[in-house]
């Protein structure tokens, strides 16, 4: 099947961003594209570098304005999307929550970040409650899609529940790059971590993994003296962890691609990591740490 990743900047202005974004998911279908992934809340600017009340008016309810808008572009074409939206769930509730719209403009599913991070820059426990709804694929007609966010592609707990649930690849929307004064070879570092732990998520689950982050300096609101880079580089990886296809750092990319579910059957008889899992011993797991 053929997948395609949005990879692009953003500005202070959501109906202009929706529409850049309606512009290239026409462009990826027109190649063919089934399957669409937008990049962690792609409607206006990752506003978690500070801490301000204001933003709370930016959140939507779902359904709502965006799942409206870009559930027509999918029926019109035929696709599937992923989604990322700032929900209001209810008054002075609100999450980070991916939507899959069906090819028919409906929506198939609903996942809300679990793994919150408040890091310098990334103030999202301010903005965001935990999700509630578990890590549970969601079955689409093309396929069952592990759809998680961002933060929650660090954590192989998550991955593995994906998995183990019947997901047939996982999905990360994501929002992620250098602050001000990162040093050339600790911006290596992150970016080749963050590359290489999903890599592992893939090898591990023998399935494919999508990663789609934003590009380009957004500017902290109240400090003209910081920002964040993000750092681009969409990936698909496979089964065995190779990468498929890849964007650059800095520029803005519509990648499409070509993944074979049909391959995870192969692979999984080669690596039997699901069969040898010693399912007896790992209580620990659910422990903060064991010392």
């Amino acid at each position: 099947m053929k997948i395609a990743l949005i990879q692009q900047s953003n500005i202070n202005n959501i109906e202009k961003n929706r529409e850049k974004l309606s512009h290239n998911i026409r462009l990826c279908a027109a190649q063919g594209a089934q399957l669409i992934v937008l990049q962690e809340l792609h409607n206006g600017l990752y506003f978690c570098q500070t801490e301000n009340a204001d933003v709370f008016n930016q959140a939507e309810t779902i359904p709502g304005s965006s799942t409206e808008f870009f559930g027509k572009i999918a029926a019109e074409l035929g696709v599937v999307l992923i989604l990322s939206l700032f929900e209001k769930r209810a008054a002075g509730l609100y999450h980070n929550t991916a939507v899959v719209i069906e090819r028919n403009g409906s929506i198939a599913g609903l996942y809300r970040k679990m793994h919150i991070p408040d890091d310098p820059g990334y103030y999202e426990k301010f903005y965001f409650a935990p999700g509630d709804l578990g890590f549970l694929p969601i079955q689409t007609s093309v396929g069952r899609l592990g759809v998680m966010v961002c933060w929650d592609q660090w954590f192989p707990e998550g991955a593995r529940l994906m998995a183990l649930a019947g997901a047939e690849m996982l999905i990360f929307p994501t929002a992620i790059g250098w602050e001000t004064g990162d040093e050339q070879q600790e911006k290596i570092r992150q970016r080749d971590a963050w590359i290489t732990v999903q890599r592992g998520h893939a090898i591990a689950n023998g399935i494919p993994v999508i990663a789609c982050n934003r590009v380009g300096c957004e500017a902290h609101p109240d400090n003209v003296n910081s920002h964040i880079d993000f750092w681009g580089s969409s990936f698909v990886a496979g089964q065995q962890g190779e990468i498929i296809a890849q964007a650059s750092e800095n520029c803005e990319e519509n990648i499409v691609c070509e993944i074979d579910l049909q391959r995870t059957e192969n692979v999984r008889r080669m690596w039997p990591f699901l069969r040898d899992r010693r399912i007896d011993a790992y209580k620990d797991l659910t422990k903060r740490w064991r010392g």
